[in-house]
């Protein structure tokens, strides 16, 4: 018995369960849809106001090297401890000011105060996927895709529990954004680790993830069901706990892995997985001139052998590379040294700065996660410019459709570059096409605009993080995976800081003047009106029909940027994942 505790206290499966419970409550910026129009009417802001808040959500989010920096000096316990104080602090101070019960603070400083609280989610998911990504080499767009959807799906989440605790006032949402996450994370901290998962491959992990992933797609409509319902029928209060009991239950389910694996199944010789799948790790006992003779293949080949099937592919590069050894060895050509790794090797983070693959998935990245985000900091006011009163329910279907896309990108990408040895940005190239109709959805304004562009957007943005991560831990390696991701996570803000900050609020509060000019008779009070700094209101699909159709454009370039990666990267993922299919 000692030992089977012992095998489940070291599992890889109980660190991921923990690492879903963690993220399942870490995504704390997704409510801000949900909690913006409070803030914004206690402290009596305009647009432009709320979405420099906004902006500095998105900046606490996404800029994550002390996080990264810190997860290599600290234990993961230590980084996830430093997060949930940040968490506690940063949303604690802005609550006690909504609520008055401490003073109201320049724009500023609720910035900063803002910027705190939301930083804390990027020590909960450098320490969860770094360490589930390391137990898990070989299945890293499952992993990455689960991990951050059950992220994508705390807005959902936190807004079922505020259901059922039925607080008095919306300011109280705030208050379980502080406490919730920082009680989660502190329980589960010690747990969250490397615990050499390469190592402990079993016949039954295919299973396993079958399992999350039908927990997964059980979990999404359920809670889609629940908010419809309570959104649509007066629902009891004791109905309200029990939907949410089931819930907790759906989410606390997958401990049965981790628990079945360490005490109910018969110990096995487990398999060991290689950290890296590259070929070229079997050749690690080749000379140097081996390895620059594969550079030069590289540089020689034809670009049609990469279109060749694997097995002719493989025998035409041999056939090249024999060549080009014999060249060397006559002195007939002069073989080029080739500084730093390679794509698919370790790189650190400045060696990946100066490499064209890492520029076109960050701007790719910029273009279509900072569209998506722009909609998600300003869905409150997009639902009600089109007379929706209710706007928690476009926040939760939105974050159960985020959750759909990160799950389900992990998963349809992985297929791409396992079966077919295709790159995995093609499928980032697909969901920035879907969001860039989303985007034309939301800009018509037809009947059901809202729910269609929710779902488009929700789905396309989601898949974007499930994509991203894995495909720079397959080009740039898992050494510095925490520092490589981090850096590509800066897309967010410096998108949203753009295209939201400036853009969309600008375009939003010039609509809701005209219209304000329009509803004036008189005409003689505006500009004692306007120097007033009233918060103004938009009404009408006009408020963000221009905006809309701004970011449909950058998602069709985001589209176009992808598609240049995948051209390049076709040798590399052929290299990695194409010698398993032979």
């Amino acid at each position: 018995m000692k030992e089977r505790v012992q095998a489940f206290v070291n599992n890889r499966w109980l660190v991921f369960v923990a690492a879903m419970w963690i993220q399942s409550c870490a995504g704390v910026g997704y409510v801000f849809g949900s909690i913006s129009p409070v803030i914004k009417s206690s402290l009596n802001y305009n647009q432009r106001q709320l979405s420099k808040l906004g902006v500095a959500k998105d900046l606490g989010d996404s800029v994550g090297f002390l996080a990264g920096s810190l997860s290599e000096i600290l234990p993961l316990w230590g980084a996830l401890l430093v997060g949930a104080l940040q968490n506690l602090i940063g949303y604690g101070w802005v609550w006690l000011i909504v609520c008055g019960r401490a003073p109201v603070l320049p724009l500023w400083a609720m910035c900063i105060l803002i910027f705190v609280g939301n930083n804390g989610e990027t020590y909960f998911n450098t320490a969860s996927l770094v360490s589930c990504v390391q137990n898990f080499p070989r299945s890293r767009g499952p992993v990455v895709g689960i991990l951050k959807g059950f992220a994508g799906l705390s807005g959902a989440i936190l807004t079922q529990i505020y259901t059922m605790i039925n607080f008095p006032d919306q300011a109280a949402l705030i208050f379980m954004v502080a406490v919730g996450p920082a009680l989660v994370v502190i329980a589960l901290m010690f747990i969250i680790r490397p615990v050499g998962g390469h190592r402990q491959v079993r016949p039954s992990d295919g299973l396993n993830f079958t399992f999350i992933y039908s927990v997964c797609l059980l979990l999404a409509p359920y809670l889609m069901g629940v908010m419809l319902l309570e959104d649509l029928v007066d629902v009891s209060h004791t109905i309200v706990i029990i939907f949410t009991v089931i819930l907790f239950f759906l989410i606390l389910i997958p401990i049965a892995i981790p628990i079945k694996s360490s005490f109910c199944d018969e110990p096995g010789d487990p398999v060991e997985e290689p950290l890296l799948p590259k070929p070229e790790q079997q050749a690690a006992g080749k000379s140097k001139q081996d390895e620059v003779i594969f550079s030069e293949v590289e540089d020689e080949k034809p670009k049609d052998v990469d279109l060749l099937p694997a097995s002719e592919r493989h025998k035409r590069i041999a056939q090249l590379q024999a060549k080009l050894f014999q060249a060397a060895a006559e002195g007939a050509v002069r073989v080029k040294t080739r500084r730093g790794p390679r794509r698919g090797e370790d790189f650190t983070l400045m060696e990946a700065l100066i490499k064209a693959d890492l520029w076109l998935i960050f701007f790719s990245l910029l273009l279509g996660s900072g569209s998506g985000l722009t909609v998600i900091d300003n869905l409150g006011q997009m639902s009600q410019s089109l007379g929706y009163d209710n706007t928690h329910i476009f926040v939760s279907m939105i974050s159960i459709w985020n959750f759909l896309g990160r799950v389900g990108g992990g998963y349809f990408s992985e297929i791409i570059v396992r079966d077919y040895a295709y790159p995995r940005p093609i499928s980032m190239a697909v969901a920035q096409l879907v969001m860039a109709v989303g985007h034309v959805f939301f800009a018509m304004g037809w009947p059901g605009a809202m729910h269609i562009g929710t779902l488009l957007i929700g789905v396309g943005y989601g898949a974007h993080w499930a994509i991203v991560p894995a495909a720079a831990s397959e080009l740039f390696g898992l050494k510095k995976f925490g520092a490589l991701y981090n850096f590509l996570t800066l897309a967010n803000p410096a998108g949203s800081l753009v295209f939201s900050g400036v853009i969309a609020s600008s375009i939003y509060d010039r609509e809701a003047e005209k219209q304000a000019r329009q509803h004036d008779i008189s005409g003689s009070i505006l500009s004692g009106m306007f120097s007033v700094d009233e918060p103004l209101k938009c009404e009408g699909s006009i408020c963000f029909f221009l905006t809309s159709m701004i970011m449909s454009g950058f998602c069709i370039i985001a589209a176009v940027l992808s598609l240049i990666l995948v051209y390049r990267t076709k040798t590399v993922y052929a290299n990695i994942y194409g010698k398993s299919r032979t």
